[in-house]
């Protein structure tokens, strides 16, 4: 696997919680994430309000700002794709 920055990370997490929500383990396969690296990177999504805890269904939702920060990562990609030597 490819060397992959926090906001890639970032990416894939919000991405996964877009729409319906996902639990715990559905966010850690989309990101390829250990269970300790979830844990980490979701305290610091929910602490900047990119990511919700819907308790009722316990799943994480993307907040608007987090769909927001999905659009503004994507745009930025079509604009400057980064080309990675192998």
């Amino acid at each position: 696997m490819k060397y992959r920055s926090r906001s890639d990370i970032v990416g894939l997490l919000l991405d996964a919680a877009n729409g319906g929500g996902a639990i715990k383990t559905k966010l850690m396969y989309k990101a390829y994430l250990s269970f300790n690296q979830l844990r980490e990177y979701l305290t610091l999504l929910v602490e900047n309000g990119l990511i919700e805890y819907q308790e009722g269904m316990q799943t994480y939702r993307t907040t608007e700002k987090g769909i927001r920060l999905l659009q503004i990562q994507n745009t930025m990609d079509e604009i400057a794709p980064i080309k990675l030597q192998q």
